[in-house]
């Protein structure tokens, strides 16, 4: 080997050994490690689009802080970690040892006099043996050491060696523990990766069809992965989260979900919830083991661990009445659902898709002081989901979330409640509506008719949407206001005509499309009157329209009352929402049949007891350096008088106290 390569060989191996450079990679780990327990791990990228944003999220990416104890620069600084730590530990091993057995005797007279803590004693007689006894008593180990007869006997005493245990047991464990850490990494994976033996899967396809490039075997080293099982259904696979995709991971066994078991709070809130499950022979279906999973306290089997993680819906299966919110028909279509299916709508001549998600048996509300939902402005969408701000929580029993998906893809979702909502003092049913996950719900209220029913708002939507009624609807509004011999026939034709116009604009659109129209043909001197012009004549004659709806029925006509009055008021406000709802259709929850499903996190850890061994032995270490104090003792007996030392590896006031009970002893023993 050439001087030159020697020389960086040597400079390599200073680093490596060099504490600096190990704690340099401790504290980026540290970090990389903060990072990971703040920032939730192997979540769907979806999920971290909305949180963090396109930019941000990119950047984060691009770190690898999605799953930070996986990343490939994260492994490199376990590796080079373990590599400077047993480095450490190669080189200063040998002189710690050697520092642990040896006691010093070789310290000269000169030297102990230069001792910051010493003292001299003049000696009656033989104090040698006694000041033996008292070391012994003092649980101190000693050599003796015999001078020359003017030199004297030296004693080296030492006690708490062992203190320089923690250094090579923290060094030790750092180096275990990392290697632990490499372990449930799963590095042959990251290799397979890395050649294109294993690639993720990005597709929403069944699991029974994803290629083997994407599927992990049975005996994998290590893996974390989680899988939803409905009660009576069970599952040998789990998906593992990686990147913007999954991969799909063989088990040895397959898990039964036996029962789900979920108990709540007064308020309906969840207080605990657990899993019967079953282990079966994946090849005979024979059942191997039964066992009740709770959350933190999992089943081990087979070398992998079980947890109750979660729950949810599994495939609640839905009777619906599909209220087609823009035909004249005022009768619901019936319509079955299974959450996690989808089913197909025809609304015209436009295919939609039925995408069901999610069942609720229980919403926690803020319903204000007469049990209202969710509060907003009921003329719009847009003025969002504002909750009254008392604390006033209640179970508004049961909703089901669904997306409806247009021929181009776009998707909307709905939240509904099945059970109608108390509203100032009024009833409504409650349906929720965004464009994207990360927006809030925002609610249309649609109102119950005296029967408590929706049929009363639907059958009147059905006669104001309906252009053939529209000139039955202004006759008889212009009937009502101006009777037969009070107006003439001009002006009861203007107003005919004013009302058929009136109604015709807000089936357009509602409320905007009147406001648009005022706009861009009434003077803005005269917006206000005719706005309230246009809007009295809406109101009345829709009252016209409800008693059209009601005559068609074969129901008795409606009592002018104060209710029928808000019951109109809050329909135009509900007709008007109709066309920022995004859906054709309306469901209304009329029956369900639940069914729950179980999350479980299944995991193979084999460097788990590896790492658990590791941080026992780093507890030792951490209790051995900072709570075992190395004390050394010298004593010189020479005739006629007792040259006395002391040092510490830490200058405490405990030593200082232990330094002069030490010195007023020996001064009492040469003294006897």
């Amino acid at each position: 080997m050439s001087k030159s390569s020697a020389t960086f060989a040597k400079s390599v191996y200073e680093l490596f050994s060099s504490m600096r450079f190990a704690i340099s990679l401790l504290t980026v780990l540290a970090i990389a490690s903060i990072i990971g327990t703040v920032l939730k791990q192997n979540e769907p990228y979806q999920n971290y689009i909305i949180q963090f944003g396109q930019f941000w999220f990119t950047t984060f990416e691009w770190l690898g802080l999605y799953d930070v104890y996986r990343t490939a620069w994260f492994v490199v600084i376990l590796a080079f970690l373990v590599l400077s730590t047993s480095t450490c530990i190669y080189r200063n091993l040998p002189s710690m040892l050697r520092e642990m057995r040896s006691y010093r005797e070789d310290a000269s007279e000169n030297s102990l006099g230069h001792f910051q803590h010493r003292a001299e004693f003049a000696a009656t007689g033989a104090p040698l043996q006694a000041l033996k006894d008292y070391l012994l008593a003092q649980n101190y180990r000693y050599k003796e050491r015999p001078l020359s007869a003017s030199e004297g006997t030296l004693l080296a005493a030492k006690i708490g060696s062992t203190n320089r245990l923690g250094y090579i047991l923290t060094h030790s464990a750092i180096v275990i523990i990392c290697i632990g850490g490499l372990i449930d990494s799963n590095i042959p994976l990251k290799l397979e990766q890395t050649f294109g033996l294993k690639k993720i899967e990005t597709r929403d396809i069944p699991q029974s069809q994803v290629p083997a490039a994407s599927r992990l075997a049975p005996d994998n080293l290590s893996f974390r992965g989680s899988v939803t099982i409905p009660e009576g259904s069970s599952a040998d696979v789990v998906f593992l989260n990686i990147g913007d995709g999954y991969l799909v991971q063989d088990l040895p066994f397959a898990v039964a979900m036996k029962k789900f078991h979920i108990e709540h709070y007064s308020t309906g809130q969840p207080k605990s919830f657990a899993s019967d499950i079953a282990i079966l022979d994946k090849k005979t279906g024979k059942q191997l083991l039964t066992h009740t999973i709770t959350v933190n306290h999992p089943l081990i089997y087979d070398g992998i661990a079980i947890y109750q993680a979660s729950f949810g819906d599994g495939g609640t299966k839905l009777k619906l009445n599909g209220w087609n919110l823009f035909s004249p028909s005022g009768t619901p279509t019936p319509i079955n659902g299974v959450v996690h299916d989808s089913t197909k709508l025809t609304s015209g001549k436009v295919n939609y898709t039925l995408e069901f998600t999610d069942f609720r048996p229980f919403n926690i509300e803020n319903t204000g002081s007469e049990g209202a939902a969710p509060q907003q402005d009921a003329r719009s969408l847009l003025g969002g989901n504002a909750v009254a701000e008392n604390k006033d929580l209640h179970n508004v029993g049961p909703s089901f979330q669904y997306k409806v998906r247009d021929a181009q893809g776009q998707a909307r979702e709905y939240s509904n409640y099945m059970l109608p909502i108390l509203n100032d003092k009024r009833w409504f049913m409650l349906s929720g509506m965004r464009t994207s996950p990360a927006d809030a719900f925002r609610y249309i209220r649609f109102p119950l008719d005296p029967d408590q029913t929706l049929s009363g708002f639907m059958r009147l939507r059905g006669v104001m949407f309906d252009p053939a009624q529209r000139a039955e609807i202004a006759r008889r509004f212009t009937l009502s206001a101006l009777p037969d011999g009070d107006s003439s026939p001009e002006i009861r034709t203007k107003l005919t005509d004013s009302t058929e116009k009136v109604l015709a604009l807000f089936a357009q659109g509602g409320y905007q499309t009147l406001s648009d129209f005022i706009e861009k043909n009434v003077p803005k001197a005269e917006r206000d009157r005719a706005a309230q012009t246009y809007l009295k004549i809406l109101e009345l004659s829709t009252y016209d329209a409800y008693q059209m709806a009601q005559q068609q029925a074969g129901l008795p006509p409606p009592t002018a009352n104060e209710a029928t009055g808000w019951f109109i008021r809050d329909s135009l406000n509900s007709m008007s929402d109709l066309f920022f709802y995004g859906a054709p259709v309306y469901l209304q929850l009329a029956q369900y049949d639940q069914v729950n499903a179980s999350g479980v996190q299944l995991t193979r850890s084999p460097g788990k007891n590896i790492v658990y061994a590791g941080s026992f032995l780093l507890v030792l270490g951490v209790f051995a350096m900072f709570y075992i104090r190395e004390r050394r003792l010298w004593l010189l007996v020479k005739p006629g008088r007792v040259l006395f030392a002391m040092s510490s590896n830490r200058k405490t006031l405990d030593f200082e106290n232990e330094f002069k009970r030490h010195t007023q002893r020996i001064a009492d023993i040469v003294k006897e």
